[in-house]
């Protein structure tokens, strides 16, 4: 029993002992952590000391940033362009109304022709020997008619002694009418060959240049078979095609440019109805002072037209593309911050855009460098050069 109550005894000073080292550690411990917390709060201390000891160093400035004022504006001008061609105001494709023999053709493509010069002519022995036959015809009846008048002459007075009677002189009548109506036939015949034999020449109708020759001489030609063609080489016109929105008094300045160069026109009729195939109205211009010009040319129209709209001109660089596909302006409000404002864009001119925008009092645009300021920055606002 006593060594059971010794070892009990020895186990209770070990615990104690154990527990007494640990409770010195901690204290030791604790006392160091202590001592670090005095030392850094008196450097602290010593450190805020020195600091406030220094003096601060000034504010940087704000940076300056290129401005300018937003200006409302109450719409813009567009200039809107139509291609169109320079054409001749006549052109006339020659033929003739009788089928025949070409006998000869006097000009060639690229002639200058006067109104009223003769171009062509058909094989005309025919119609000019008819013409002989039906004047010597015409001689016959006019010999037999003479004699039928003597002859209605003296049995009229035959008849009036008694010695004719009645019947022959209403025959000798009825010949005399009879002549009458055949030299009359023959009059017309003869007029219907001076017709033909007219017709078998063709005459310029206006001054013009030829442009093309279809055939060679000695054809054989129908009635309507192209010949020659002529266009009229004074006062070409301009033809173009322009939408429907658009009037002839809005047609009163326009300025056309052929092969770069500036031309005056005057317009000559803008058609009412609507071109089946483009949609458009043909409006002719007579160009003038068109010497150089070419038939076939294109010629661009350009047209002025004013847009009313609220809005203001900013520059191109100035826009950034915003949030679902929205544009954005950076500005300085009243108080020289930076912020953004929603613009919807109209129109582009060169490295300017027209755009509609909602804005308050006393903001500028910031007119240069964008990319460089932020939004929220408060800057320094200069007045743009």
């Amino acid at each position: 029993m006593a060594t059971d109550e010794t070892k009990i005894n020895s186990n209770e000073a070990g615990i104690l002992r154990r527990t007494g080292r640990t409770l010195l550690r901690i204290t030791g411990t604790l006392m160091i952590v202590a001592l670090a917390v005095v030392a850094v709060g008196l450097g602290s201390q010593e450190l805020t000391q020195r600091a406030e000891a220094v003096p601060a160093p000034d504010a940087a400035p704000f940076m300056p940033v290129a401005t300018r004022k937003l200006e409302l504006a109450s719409g813009y001008a567009i200039t809107r362009s139509f291609v169109g061609q320079i054409e001749a105001q006549r052109t006339a494709v020659a033929s003739f109304e009788l089928s025949g023999q070409l006998d000869e053709i006097l000009v060639d493509e690229g002639d200058v022709v006067k109104a009223g010069e003769r171009l062509a002519r058909l094989d005309t022995r025919l119609l000019e020997a008819e013409q002989k036959r039906l004047k010597a015809g015409q001689s016959a009846l006019e010999a037999q008619l003479r004699f039928a008048r003597q002859t209605v002459e003296r049995l009229s007075k035959l008849n009036n002694q008694g010695f004719a009677s009645q019947a022959g002189l209403d025959e000798a009548l009825a010949r005399s009418d009879e002549l009458v109506s055949r030299i009359a036939e023959v009059d017309a015949a003869l007029t219907s060959n001076a017709i033909q034999i007219e017709k078998s020449e063709i005459y310029a109708s206006f001054d013009g240049r030829v442009t093309q020759r279809m055939v060679d001489g000695g054809e054989s030609i129908s009635p309507g078979q192209p010949l020659i063609e002529i266009l009229e080489n004074s006062a070409p016109q301009l033809r173009v095609g322009l939408p429907l929105d658009i009037a002839a008094e809005d047609l009163e300045q326009s300025n056309v440019t052929i092969a770069g160069e500036p031309y005056e026109v005057a317009l000559i009729t803008l058609r009412p109805d609507v071109d089946p195939v483009t949609r458009t109205r043909t409006a002719l211009f007579e160009v003038k002072a068109a010497d150089g010009v070419t038939f076939g040319q294109t010629a661009r129209l350009s047209l002025q037209a004013r847009v009313e709209s609220d809005g203001l001109w900013v520059p191109v660089t100035t826009l950034k593309e915003g949030v679902r596909a929205q544009w954005t302006l950076l500005v300085v409000d009243a108080d020289n911050v930076v912020r953004t404002v929603t613009v919807h864009p109209l129109h582009t001119e060169g490295d300017k855009v027209f755009v509609q925008v909602a804005f308050s009092d006393g903001i500028s645009l910031i007119a240069s460098g964008p990319q460089r300021v932020s939004v929220g920055q408060k800057v320094n606002p200069q007045p743009a050069s």
